[in-house]
């Protein structure tokens, strides 16, 4: 194909299948500027109806769009419009207008033609810059080749994650030592520590790092960390950490421990009786279910602090639907319950390798305090002494999730747990999903925490999936 040697300025002209293939296509071309031609958005236009997944691909790509270009006045749409990253610069996007386009003889006039003669049209124009044509359409590489137009094939295709849609929760300072000098040395603060009540606290006084939030981990490793604390308490020159409790050897929660730092901070945050609302957002196989569950019995079976268990999730298959099911309301949410019951197993595994989950009065114990609801018919209730579960709370929308959070009353503590990388619902996004939206506005409330979790102990072939696919 037509390569040049690109010059500091590129403009990326994206074609339709690029978009359709990474709706976050967008957010990939670093600084540099993103060019979506106006027929691009006709065909996206032809294929957002349907339940198909392009249809709901071309939606998600339709709701980013609008969403970078809300409130942004006319001259700025006509200059450009700042894309937003999470780390380097920000990217720029434009919107390709000609209303006097003039077509490419002797080629008919047909949607990928119309985006060669845009693209040629740009480039004649924009002397300054290499105008690269990206698409995924072999065919109208090989056009743009025979036409002298710089072209490229999309590889660059990457899963969109927690981390692109929503805060850490972390921040880690590798040079921090056990007693946090290194930390405090490179921040430039002073530091004054105090014991309260069974709890270290670090009282800081200086320039705080702005990123800084409330129910933030602050720890020097993400594996093997001598120092792990919450901030309390911040502002722009002062801020208070509390030490963790340390979950990886002695102390555990219900027989489990933690295996680096981001699964410790979990634990505490679901132990701490101060935090009324956490939510875990990680990959599938980070411990997210396991851990929430072994609080729940510890803190309902053992600590007596909750009277019950509610665990819920939104009833979204990954697939086709497999129709009605039998049975009073329990017994419809069984089949969705299989992370659950997984889980649940594990729990309560011996050291020989049996599991009490098969007992009878094991069951009705639990039987009796854990409650498996629809989401659905949860309006209107009001959860007392409950510790409330939301599992896939990413294929929630903002305004069911807040139904469900609304649900909380006296001495209640929610949990949601979600990956943005595993919605089900073809009308949901990463970025407009309920997960996302909690996470953001619970972000600076005292009485909440979010962490992502990462690093664990996973199969080979769970990891090569997540890798490969």
């Amino acid at each position: 194909m037509v390569r040049i040697d690109k010059k500091a300025t590129r403009l990326y002209v994206l074609d339709t299948n690029v978009l359709i293939h990474d709706p976050t296509a967008l957010y990939q071309f670093d600084e540099h500027e993103v060019v979506i031609p106006m027929t691009v958005l006709e065909e996206l236009d032809k294929h957002k109806n349907g339940i198909r997944e392009i249809a709901r691909t071309a939606r998600q790509v339709s709701r980013t769009l609008s969403d970078l270009t809300a409130n942004v006045d006319i001259e700025r749409i006509r200059n450009g419009i700042p894309i937003q990253r999470m780390a380097g610069p920000d990217g720029m996007l434009r919107l390709l207008c000609y209303r006097d386009l003039e077509p490419l003889d002797p080629l008919a006039d047909t949607p990928d033609n119309r985006i060669l003669a845009e693209t040629c049209r740009l480039r004649d124009e924009r002397v300054d810059a290499s105008v690269i044509l990206v698409t995924k359409d072999i065919n109208l590489r090989v056009k743009a080749a025979a036409l002298g137009v710089p072209v490229e094939d999309y590889l660059n295709d990457r899963v969109f994650d927690d981390s692109d849609a929503m805060i850490d929760g972390a921040r880690v300072y590798p040079d921090a030592g056990h007693d946090g000098s290194g930390l405090w040395d490179s921040l430039k603060v002073d530091v004054r520590v105090e014991r309260q009540d069974h709890r270290v606290i670090y009282r800081l006084a200086g320039d705080i790092p702005p990123e800084w939030h409330l129910g933030m981990l602050v720890s020097d490793s993400d594996n093997g960390a001598s120092f792990e604390a919450i901030v309390r308490d911040v502002g722009p020159r002062h801020a208070h950490l509390e030490l963790l409790t340390n979950y990886r050897h002695g102390a555990s929660v219900w027989g489990v421990h933690a295996h680096d730092s981001r699964q410790n901070f979990t634990l505490n945050l679901l132990m701490d009786d101060d935090v009324d609302l956490v939510t875990i957002a990680g990959s599938a196989g980070t411990g997210k279910t396991f851990m929430t569950l072994a609080a729940a019995f510890q803190q309902t079976l053992d600590c007596k602090r909750f009277e019950r268990i509610v665990f819920t999730r939104a009833p979204i298959t990954m697939s086709e639907d497999i129709g009605f099911l039998p049975g009073t309301e329990e017994e419809k949410m069984s089949p969705w319950m299989g992370a659950f019951h997984d889980n649940m197993d594990n729990l309560l595994r011996d050291e020989e390798g049996g599991s009490s989950w098969d007992n009878g009065a094991t069951r009705q114990l639990l039987g009796s305090r854990v409650q498996i609801r629809a989401p659905g018919f949860m309006r209107g209730r009001t959860l007392n002494d409950t510790f409330l579960i939301i599992d896939e709370a990413q294929n929630f929308t903002p305004k069911q999730l807040k139904s469900l959070v609304t649900r909380a009353g006296r001495n209640t503590k929610i949990v949601c747990l979600g990956n943005v990388g595993q919605i089900d619902t073809p009308y949901l996004t990463a970025n407009t999903c309920g997960m996302a939206a909690v996470v953001q506005r619970f972000r600076d409330w005292p009485y909440a925490g979010h962490v992502t979790l990462k690093s664990v102990e996973r199969s080979r072939l769970a990891l090569a999936g997540e890798e490969l696919l």
